[in-house]
């Protein structure tokens, strides 16, 4: 993810026509969910660690509050907390040291907090448990991987750009043209710094990273020596060079069972490009598809999911997104998109904490690194994240403003509907395509409501709906979003 970028409009949604049309709600409507059309087994939610992990890394109350449903005391008030359950680990590009009187040339623009340590420091010696290796680097977002595995959280490892060294000019923000950066005789390496960084993780920090990717939106040319964070740009060609390596250097070490993810790419455009070149063997390579999802509303989501998973029988995940919208109500749009378009199984938002008071959950000062705000955003995602939940199978609502997960075990529709407009609204849920539906005591149905124009809910409980046979009617303020648990269903 880059900052400077701002989200592309929404130019591909047009090529959806009416379908896409329909993903902003702006009269009252009927949602028809259909539990015979199901997208997969729910994976989880989640959040990459740096920059925000090397920051507050320590921080056991953070922790709680992101990877737990537990009720945390924090800033005043009591904040439901978020259950994420997927840690991204980024293995870092920087270290502080000379070999052969070379050292690390620094973008001046990129701050410190964002120049993350790697591990393997001196390139004359690949043995991880020599001089040549720092094993005490990147202490706190360390720590916050830690954290999140006591707390549940499966993880994944991934790298923003190769080591400086392995890099043509040795700035791991990129090449001064934004080409690509990563020395040809460095490419094993590459994989070798991420399979022995692996290897570490489960033998030393009780860590099993369930993936390992080596790129982070390769095929964008925006890392530049000049820029703001470690960046690297492999196109397609070099990135179907590194997978080979990338899976020999994780077998030779016994980690077969951790699987290859790629290529990162910054939009569904972009990913259906680096996809669509890659080889049947470099395809063969990879167990699990990841894109941003910094095309906002626009992009071809459907053919990126045809191509990936129904075409390839690969994983799909969002494993990267955010926007500058502190209210939640774009996050919300756009993963309600996501849900209807694109039918991944996971979801991770990329920085929960930020000094961007609009891409933060709950933002920082960046010059003092201590947290400030805790934004309306966060209470969004709380209405997505601690109800649709691991193991729930997604169903389809046929709308791109609603999302819906089943719980067979519990007898549990969930469902998380937006309205955008700037209206009020009744949205009513037609539920009679299953075969009972009796929902809590005397036909309860919870909600709970945030209204992100402000002044209002914030993730607030309410007990006042019930059903009306197999539907039920919900009112929507204005620029809301409500979590509804139906209880008693069955397919």
């Amino acid at each position: 993810m880059i900052r400077r970028r701002t989200l592309l409009t929404a130019t591909g949604g047009a090529i959806l026509g009416s379908a896409l049309a329909t993903g902003t709600a702006r009269a009252d409507a009927t949602i028809a969910v259909n539990p015979g059309t199901t997208y997969g087994t729910w994976e989880g939610w989640g959040t990459s660690l740096a920059w925000w992990g090397n920051v507050f890394g320590n921080r056991d109350d953070f922790a709680d509050i992101f990877f737990t449903t537990k009720s945390v005391a924090y800033g005043g008030r009591t904040l439901p907390g978020l259950g994420l359950n997927i840690a991204r680990y980024n293995l870092g590009a920087c270290s502080p040291n000379s070999v052969g009187g070379e050292s690390m040339v620094a973008s001046p623009n990129i701050p410190a907090f964002k120049q993350i340590e790697g591990y393997w420091q001196d390139w004359n010696n690949e043995d991880p448990t020599s001089s040549a290796w720092d094993w005490t680097a990147d202490a706190n977002q360390r720590a916050m991987l830690v954290k999140a595995t006591q707390r549940g959280a499966t993880s994944e490892l991934f790298a923003n750009s190769p080591m400086w060294w392995m890099c043509k000019n040795h700035n791991p923000s990129g090449a001064s043209d934004g080409g690509n950066n990563l020395q040809t005789w460095n490419y094993r390496q590459h994989a070798s710094h991420l399979a022995a960084v692996a290897l570490r993780a489960k033998n030393n920090w009780g860590v099993n990273f369930a993936t390992v990717d080596p790129f982070n939106e390769p095929s964008s040319s925006w890392w530049t020596a000049t820029g703001t964070q470690e960046g690297c740009h492999m196109d397609a060609t070099v990135q179907s060079a590194v997978l080979p390596y990338m899976r020999s250097e994780l077998d030779k070490r016994g980690l077969t069972g951790v699987r290859i993810s790629a290529s990162d790419e910054t939009n569904y455009d972009t990913a259906r490009s680096t996809w669509s070149a890659f080889s049947s063997s470099t395809k063969a390579l990879v167990n699990q598809v990841n894109v941003h999802g910094y095309q906002g509303s626009g992009g071809r989501r459907d053919l990126l999911y045809t191509d990936v998973v129904t075409t390839s029988g690969k994983k799909l995940w969002n494993s990267e997104t955010g926007d500058k919208d502190a209210t939640g109500l774009t996050m919300a749009s756009n993963l309600c998109y996501d849900f209807r378009w694109l039918h991944p199984t996971a979801w991770v938002y990329w920085q929960v904490m930020d000094p961007s008071t609009g891409w933060a959950m709950i933002a920082y000062d960046q010059n003092t690194l201590q947290p400030t705000t805790i934004q309306t955003k966060y209470y969004v995602m709380a209405q997505f994240s601690r109800h649709i939940r691991p193991g729930m199978k997604i169903l389809d609502t046929g709308v791109s403003y609603a999302a819906a997960g089943y719980d067979a075990s519990a007898k549990r529709l969930v469902i998380v509907a937006v309205n955008t407009s700037t209206s009020a609204q009744t949205l009513t849920f037609d539920l009679s395509r299953f075969t009972t539906v009796t929902g809590g005591s005397g036909g309860l149905v919870p909600r709970w409501h945030t209204q992100t124009a402000g002044g209002g809910d914030l993730y607030t409980s309410h007990s006042d709906i019930k059903l009306n046979g197999k539907t039920v009617a919900v009112p929507f303020a204005a620029q809301s979003v409500q979590t509804l648990q139906v209880d008693g269903v069955t397919v």
